[in-house]
């Protein structure tokens, strides 16, 4: 019985298992024709894991295009290809000593890509909050699995990789992710990114799995080949005669769709039948009624010429008439443009007049304002004196009901009553004085009025107004 490794079949193992990326200058991918006893096991590792993780890859992508793309943590493929991956990223781990046992674990290069990639940080931050988890090989896988959904799993790894001088810290020198079979696994990776991956990370059980590569998913036997190919040929001849069904059952829709519609067109037909004829007996009487129409239409065309000759007759008429008219209209028109020209001169030279007129009204009120406010100063000043005035005559009679109540101070009273004269005599004269300015300025104001009366003959009446109350 032979086997079939995805197109592989088992006589061809040695060779695929053989299969060596070329080094020294020769290209990937060649298989080498020799025994495994000849090559480096190192070698053979690195080419058996770089074949399970394109046959994981490509079994993992081409079942999901087929499932529907989104998968979950239960789907074998995706278990299987974690598993690989996990295999893949222990190839030429260190070990580390520790106080308790010897440690081999991938979480030391996986923790490295933060400080790498700045976009890990918050996985790393994620994988290190998930409170289920106790190992560092657990931590490794909720990081793979975290990765995949975020799509980011093969740019890590590549950042990763390229750091080599960091890797050899973790990785011999003969690892698989310091050679080119992990550069070769980093750019099968990026097909993964057609793939929606939900997964439940939190509450699953990563540090105790055992990761087992079942190869039962991608050895097949010749026999159920077969039987494949057969029932996918049963599948094929079902699905036709389902659609020889499916189509049968459209045609006969179609038919009885069909017959109806005859049926429907059958008496529509009839109904355009009887339609016909009933239009054939209006058409008869449209074509009696336009022949009708036709013999008044020449009676009314007759008649009409011989009404436009006579209004032709009368339109000459008129037009003679207008043209006479017309001239007589043109001399008007010529005078009365020289009376409108006569007319917007003598409105001009009037409005001119008035601008005078207005300035000099302007000035005219700005004179009396001044006058006014002058007015109004002496009076203020008047009004003044009089209650110093008023004040003087209040002391001198208080003065002067004391100088009936002491004989002592009699003189010095009399000096004060003296000089109290002297002061009211003083302001009796500037009061004087004060009201002959003030006769004087009403007297300038008069004659202002008087002279506005005689520049302004055609002032309204409210300008007249005006002057009467200034001269008040």
């Amino acid at each position: 019985m032979t086997f079939q490794v995805w197109g592989w079949r088992r006589e061809d193992a040695p060779q695929v298992l053989a299969w060596v990326p070329g080094a020294e200058g020769g290209r990937a991918g060649v298989p080498m024709r020799r025994s495994l006893a000849t090559k480096d096991p190192t070698a053979v590792e690195r080419a058996n894991l770089l074949n399970m993780a394109k046959l994981s890859i490509k079994g993992l992508i081409e079942s999901a295009l087929s499932f529907g793309r989104t998968l979950d943590s239960d789907y074998p493929p995706l278990q299987q290809f974690f598993v690989v991956m996990e295999h893949c990223l222990k190839h030429g781990l260190k070990v580390r000593k520790s106080f308790l046992s010897y440690n081999k674990t991938i979480w030391g290069p996986l923790e490295l890509v933060e400080k790498l990639y700045p976009e890990a940080e918050e996985i790393g931050a994620s994988v290190r909050d998930l409170p289920g988890l106790k190992t560092p090989l657990g931590r490794a896988r909720a990081w793979l699995r975290l990765a995949l959904m975020q799509k980011k799993m093969a740019d890590y790894l590549r950042c990763l990789i390229i750091q080599r001088d960091l890797l050899s810290e973790f990785y011999e020198y003969h690892a698989l992710m310091m050679e080119e079979e992990g550069a070769v696994i980093v750019g099968l990776l990026v097909g993964l990114n057609v793939i929606d991956a939900n997964l439940c990370v939190k509450g699953e059980d990563l540090d105790s799995q055992v990761g087992v590569i079942d190869f039962s998913m991608y050895l097949k036997n010749e026999e159920d080949i077969g039987n494949k190919e057969r029932n996918v040929q049963i599948a094929a001849i079902l699905d036709q005669k389902n659609y020889v069904e499916e189509l049968n059952r459209q045609l006969n829709s179609t038919v009885s769709s069909l017959h109806s519609r005859v049926d429907s067109l059958e008496k529509s037909n009839t109904k355009l039948i009887e339609e016909l004829a009933i239009a054939k007996n209006n058409i008869i009487k449209l074509q009696e009624e336009n022949h009708q129409l036709r013999s008044e239409n020449k009676l009314i065309l007759m008649k009409a010429q011989q009404h436009l000759e006579v209004t032709k007759v009368d339109v000459e008429t008129e037009l003679q008439t207008y043209k006479h008219s017309r001239q007589g209209l043109d001399e008007m028109y010529n005078e009365a443009r020289r009376q409108l020209r006569d007319e917007s001169q003598l409105r001009q030279d009037v409005e001119n007049e008035l601008a005078v007129q207005v300035s000099m009204k302007h000035e005219i009120e700005l004179a009396m304002k001044l006058l006014e406010k002058d007015i109004h100063e002496k009076q203020d000043t008047l009004i003044g004196l009089r209650q110093q005035l008023e004040e003087v005559k209040a002391i001198n009679i208080e003065m002067y009901q004391k100088l009936q109540g002491s004989e002592d101070g009699l003189k010095e009273k009399n000096e004060i009553i003296a000089r109290l004269e002297e002061k009211t005599n003083k302001i009796t004269a500037a009061m004087r004085q004060l009201e002959q300015s003030d006769n004087d300025l009403l007297t300038q104001t008069r004659t202002i009025a008087m002279s506005l009366v005689k520049c302004a003959s055609s002032d309204t009446q409210d300008q007249y107004k005006l002057v009467k109350d200034i001269s008040f």
